[in-house]
């Protein structure tokens, strides 16, 4: 008999490693992760952003630890997943969400910004997918969420101008479609979620530029509002997506049809 659909979104005594995990899209995606019963590990650059976080997620009865990351190190990697590892006992599920951009026209882009765009977007969901990867084999069994974006599918000629993000994210999507193939029959499934337009740190800086032409244009006409991540994490975390791999979901209100 097939599972019931509760069972289905079910995540308790499952474990995930959030990268990214301290503010905006991270928080949220991690927050429905735990609300389906899965511990946590939260991963960020900042640690003052960081513990805040834990400290409020362990209020709300959440089994999370933190550590500080910066994913674009290997040593830095590997010591959060031997931390998980330590922790849990084992890794279920990773969200590659860690990510920066750089704006700039591209005849005007310094290379060493281009270079810490991929590095960090690129490089380091590669970085954190390889080592978690090896410990999903033992098992095989593993879900990995990287976190693209509409950039890695569509342009406009009205900016913003950021070369290096959507080449890393666009690269994001590749690596998805192949890591998956690489893994399938080993059990471990692979997708995405492209992202629209949504409040965070990264995004208010370009989110004037677009609002208005959301509200006009959008088939659902305004900015991504909180909470409307959280499904689609839950969904390719869980056993609901048992037979998905290889995808891109994308959530942008119709932007991109």
């Amino acid at each position: 008999m097939a599972k019931h659909i509760k069972d289905l979104f079910d995540l308790t005594g499952k474990t995930a490693i959030v990268t990214g995990g301290s503010r905006g899209i991270g928080v949220e995606m991690a927050e429905g992760l735990a609300e389906a019963g899965a511990n946590l590990m939260l991963c960020a650059r900042r640690e003052e952003w960081l513990l805040e976080t834990v400290e409020e997620f362990r209020g709300r009865g959440f089994t999370v630890e933190g550590k500080t990351c910066d994913v674009s190190k290997e040593a830095d990697v590997q010591a959060v997943v031997d931390a998980t590892i330590e922790k849990f006992g084992k890794i279920d599920v990773l969200i590659n969400n860690a990510g920066i951009s750089w704006g700039a026209m591209p005849e005007e882009m310094p290379l060493a910004q281009w270079q810490k765009v991929l590095d960090i977007n690129l490089t380091g969901c590669f970085l954190f997918a390889q080592i978690v990867g090896r410990e999903m084999l033992k098992r095989e069994q593993g879900s990995i969420i990287n976190i693209a974006s509409i950039a890695g599918l569509s342009s406009s000629a009205n900016g913003p101008f950021y070369a290096g993000y959507a080449a890393s994210k666009a690269g994001l999507i590749g690596l998805t479609r192949e890591l998956a193939a690489s893994w399938g029959r080993r059990g471990i499934r692979v997708n995405a979620i492209a992202p629209g337009f949504f409040h965070s740190r990264l995004a208010d800086k370009v989110i004037d530029i677009y609002e208005r032409s959301i509200q006009e244009t959008n088939v659902i006409p305004r900015i991504g509002e909180e909470g409307e991540l959280k499904g689609a994490a839950v969904f390719l975390a869980s056993d609901a997506s048992s037979y998905i791999t290889g995808q891109t979901i994308i959530v942008d209100g119709g932007m991109t049809v």
